[in-house]
């Protein structure tokens, strides 16, 4: 059992996050898209939310700078969400943006400030899961398609609050995280997503 949980905290980690988000998106769009449209963003965001970000922990963990991509010193949080912020803002201000996907758009200003949240918490010493910071807000994304689209997401919404459920599981398994932690981790994602609701929905 302990390894299924393991490798759920693998599966899920934040740095997937966008990806799925992505997945999500045009799962639920599907017939708003040429494929062509739908590669090229897969890509993009591929590119900057997933490779230049292992990228970069790799180049720090050879610096010494972190010891694991869980990141469980909060001490060695702030560089990485730092790159994290950056990284972000630049796919929001040049590849999605609120003109061209508006609705993924906000998923990714609500990711951004959720990471901004992490970080300043992460100053004062306060420790946030990111795991669970990362699927609740996709969760939130995801209920707030269903509702914009007017569709039937319910397999997808059920799927996300069992997978939230399974990381929670995993980061106490592990001992990477507190109740608490996972608490404020989870309304660090779910608040700002819920919070943009009134921009798209």
């Amino acid at each position: 059992m302990r390894k299924t949980l393991v490798f759920f905290s693998y599966l899920l980690h934040p740095i997937f996050i966008p990806l799925l988000a992505t997945l999500v998106y045009f799962n639920l769009n599907e017939n708003y898209f040429v494929i062509e449209q739908v590669y090229l963003v897969l890509i993009q965001v591929s590119i900057i939310m997933v490779f230049i970000p292992i990228c970069f922990f790799y180049l720090l963990r050879t610096l010494g700078r972190v010891d694991s991509v869980m990141l469980e010193q909060v001490s060695q949080r702030k560089l990485p969400l730092s790159i994290y912020i950056v990284l972000t803002a630049l796919l929001i201000a040049k590849s999605i943006t609120v003109d061209l996907i508006p609705e993924l758009y906000y998923f990714f200003l609500g990711a951004l400030t959720s990471s901004g949240l992490a970080l300043a918490l992460a100053f004062v010493k306060i420790k946030a899961s990111l795991h669970q910071m990362g699927i609740m807000g996709l969760l939130a994304f995801a209920v707030g398609l269903s509702m914009h689209n007017q569709t039937n997401a319910l397999f997808v919404i059920a799927a996300l609050a069992l997978a939230s459920g399974i990381v929670a599981a995993s980061r106490l398994e592990m001992d990477a995280h507190t109740g608490k932690e996972l608490v404020i981790g989870g309304l660090c994602g779910i608040v700002p997503q819920i919070a943009l609701w009134c921009f798209w929905l």
